[in-house]
């Protein structure tokens, strides 16, 4: 593990996977420590993954103002880590809530940005709307599943405002493409890895300003490969599309079956994709 300093003089972690040309990661969760990225499937056998625990996360510092968790506030972060790896453009990769942290970079910084890649993107940083019925359209496809009617009953009290405290566990299996032994532990280990302060802060009030990341998004040179799942429910099918339709140049790409987590759901589907779309460039090209 090596480490960094951000400008508020934060230690940050950095996780290094693999070897090759460099693809920063930034972890979601949101405020999550990287560790439950793994190496994205094994996309660390083509490229050197540099993952940062986020500040307040993993083995990163907290720091002393919370208030310096919020995602835009965390740009500089960033900034720092480029600077510190001695990039002049590389590519950036962001899974969920990491991706509204890479939006909100590529929208400062768009000339530092080589290539981006956005996977189970969250749609908060542009503003997506998202109804409820979009998403139980998505969820009745996993009729099915042994697991359906108490998950389904929990989303319509979520949905009706009529939530217990218990539901949170209940929707668990709807954030994954398959419910088994695997995605059950990984699951369970989830909520040890999350900073709770962190994550209250990070989509605060004044963390996004919608129009002006859309206007900066409808200029961006670099190329985009979205990745979703089929059966995502906090990006469904068509929010997918529209959201890739908000860059000049992005690809969409839809696992099928897949959940909200993709290197799960097929990890040699993603690694290819992903590898695809990156090409092989030099670290500084």
């Amino acid at each position: 593990m090596d480490t960094f300093t951000a400008p508020d003089g934060t230690r940050l972690a950095l996780h290094r996977s693999g070897g090759g040309e460099p693809l920063v990661c930034l972890p979601g969760g949101p405020m999550q420590a990287a560790a439950y990225l793994g190496d994205l499937g094994g996309l660390s056998a083509h490229r050197l993954l540099l993952i940062p625990d986020l500040r307040g996360t993993g083995s990163s510092a907290i720091p002393a103002d919370p208030a310096t968790y919020r995602c835009d506030r965390q740009v500089p972060d960033v900034e720092a880590l480029r600077e510190r790896l001695q990039l002049e453009r590389f590519d950036l990769l962001g899974h969920s809530a990491g991706a509204s942290l890479a939006l909100l970079y590529a929208v400062r910084h768009p000339a530092r940005v080589r290539r981006l890649v956005l996977v189970n993107p969250s749609p908060r940083a542009v503003h997506l709307e998202i109804t409820d019925l979009d998403r139980r359209r998505v969820a009745e496809e996993r009729r099915g599943e042994p697991w359906f009617p108490e998950a389904f009953a929990a989303l319509e009290r979520v949905q009706t405002g009529q939530a217990t405290p218990a539901d949170g566990r209940a929707l668990a299996p709807f954030i994954y493409g398959r419910w088994d032994a695997e995605t059950q532990a990984y699951s369970a280990r989830e909520a040890g890895q999350k900073n709770k302060v962190a994550a209250a802060a990070y989509n605060a009030e004044g963390a996004f300003d919608p129009d002006t990341v859309r206007t900066g998004l409808a200029g961006l040179a670099a190329p985009v490969l979205l990745v979703s799942g089929e059966l995502d429910l906090q990006l469904p099918p068509k929010a997918a599309a529209d959201y890739a339709g908000l860059f000049p140049q992005a690809e969409l790409a839809m696992v099928p079956g897949g959940g909200h987590f993709s290197w799960l759901d097929d990890a040699e589907w993603l690694v290819q994709k992903v590898i695809g779309f990156l090409g092989t460039r030099s670290a500084a090209g």
